[in-house]
C-alpha cells in the first residue's frame, strides 16, 4: 500500500511513551521510552511519575521514530492517539501532544481506544484481520474477550475481569515470591524450572457459564499457600509456585477464549496485550486452538506490550474506512468503553 497515508501513533496510557509510524499495514517505526525503572521501587506504576515521564520523553521519542523511518514531520498525513482507557494524567499528556502535532502540521487527528489498538496491531505482522474474529486481550489493567466484526467500526464486549486483571495478578504474585516488578516476565522465567502441576491452585469462574474472568481469588490462594509454608518452617520452591500459578491463569484464559469461539461460531482467535508475551500462554493457546480447529494469531512480544505502532495501525484503519477525524476538543477518557473504537 505505497499510496496509503502515513500515520503517526502516540501511546501514553500507562508507563510507556510509544510512538509508531505506519503506512497501511506496513510498520516503518516503533520507538518506546519506558519509565518502568522509575516505578520498580514502588512495586507498581505511580500515575504522577508516569505523567512526568511522558512529558519528558514525548519530543525525543517522536524524533527518534521519524529518524528510524527516515521521515520528517512534513511527510506525516495523520496523527492517531490513545484517548482511553488508561491513567488519566498519562493520557492527557499524549492527547495534548497529539492535538499540538495535528494542529501544527495541519493534518487530521484520530483519538482511538487502547484496547481496540491491541487488536489492530496484529495486522502489522499477519495482515488484515479475519472478519469476524475473537480477541482475547490480557494486560496489567485488562482481561477482556471481544467479538470483532470490524476493528475500525464494531467491537463487542463478551466478557471481562470482575476484579484483578491477569497482568495485575502476575505483579502481585511476583511480589509475594520476592520477584522484581513487573512480575510477568520474571514469573514466566522462573516457571520454566518448575512444574505447572505441582500445586492445585483454583481456577476462578472456570465453569460459571459466563465469559468473565476473576484472578483475585487465585492471587490470594497463592499468598496463603506461601504464608502457610513459611509459617511451618518449610521452604518455598519459587519455580513450582510460579509455574502452578501461571498454569492456572493461562488455563482459564484459553478455556474461556475457546468457549467464545464455539459460542459465536468464530474460527479465528487473536491474543493481544502485554500478557500475550507469556510463553506458556502462547504455547497452550496454540495447542488448544490446533485441537479445536481454530486459527491462532499472536503478535510478536514487542507488539504485545503497549506501543505506538498499535495506535498508528488502528489510526490507519480508521483513515482507510473513511471515518470522520476527531475534533481537537476530544477529551482523555480513563474509562473509555471498548465499544467506543474512536472518539
Amino acid at each position: 500500500m505505497t499510496d496509503a497515508p502515513l500515520v503517526l501513533g502516540i501511546e501514553t496510557s500507562c508507563d510507556e511513551t510509544g510512538i509508531g509510524i505506519v503506512r497501511g499495514h506496513t510498520l516503518l517505526a516503533n520507538t518506546v521510552a519506558s519509565s518502568m525503572d522509575e516505578h520498580a521501587r514502588f512495586g507498581g506504576v505511580v500515575p504522577e511519575v508516569a505523567s512526568r515521564a511522558h512529558l519528558e520523553a514525548m519530543t525525543p521519542t517522536v524524533e527518534a521514530a521519524l529518524a528510524q523511518a527516515g521521515l520528517t514531520f512534513s511527510d506525516i498525513d495523520a496523527i492517531a492517539v490513545t484517548a482511553g482507557p488508561g491513567l488519566a494524567g498519562a493520557l492527557l499528556v499524549g492527547v495534548a501532544a497529539a492535538k499540538s502535532y495535528a494542529l501544527g502540521l495541519g493534518v487530521p487527528l484520530y483519538g482511538v481506544n487502547h484496547l481496540a489498538a491491541h487488536v489492530a496491531v496484529d495486522q502489522l505482522e499477519h495482515g488484515p484481520l479475519p472478519k469476524p474474529c475473537i480477541a482475547l486481550l490480557v494486560s496489567g489493567g485488562h482481561s477482556s474477550l471481544l467479538l470483532v466484526p470490524d476493528v475500525a467500526e464494531d467491537v463487542i464486549s463478551l466478557g471481562s475481569t470482575v476484579d484483578d486483571a491477569a497482568g495485575e495478578a502476575f505483579d502481585k504474585v511476583a511480589r509475594v515470591l520476592g520477584l522484581p516488578f513487573p512480575g510477568g516476565p520474571h514469573i514466566d522465567k522462573a516457571a520454566r524450572d518448575g512444574s505447572g502441576a505441582a500445586i492445585a491452585f483454583p481456577r476462578g469462574k472456570i465453569d460459571d457459564g459466563t465469559l468473565d474472568f476473576s484472578f483475585s481469588g487465585l492471587k490470594t490462594a497463592v499468598a496463603r499457600w506461601v504464608e502457610a509454608r513459611e509459617a511451618s518452617g518449610q521452604s518455598v520452591h519459587v519455580p513450582d509456585v510460579a509455574a502452578s500459578f501461571q498454569e492456572a491463569v493461562v488455563d482459564v484464559l484459553t478455556r474461556k477464549a475457546l468457549q467464545a469461539c464455539r459460542k459465536y461460531d468464530v474460527h479465528d482467535l487473536l491474543i493481544g496485550g502485554g500478557v500475550a508475551a507469556n510463553s506458556r500462554l502462547r504455547a497452550l493457546a496454540q495447542e488448544r486452538c490446533d485441537a479445536a480447529g481454530v486459527r491462532l494469531r499472536v503478535p510478536r512480544p514487542g507488539l504485545c506490550t503497549d506501543n505506538g505502532a498499535m495506535v498508528a495501525a488502528l489510526g490507519s484503519d480508521l483513515v482507510a474506512a473513511g471515518v470522520t477525524p476527531s475534533s481537537l476538543q476530544i477529551p482523555a477518557d480513563s474509562s473509555l468503553p471498548i465499544t467506543t473504537v474512536h472518539v
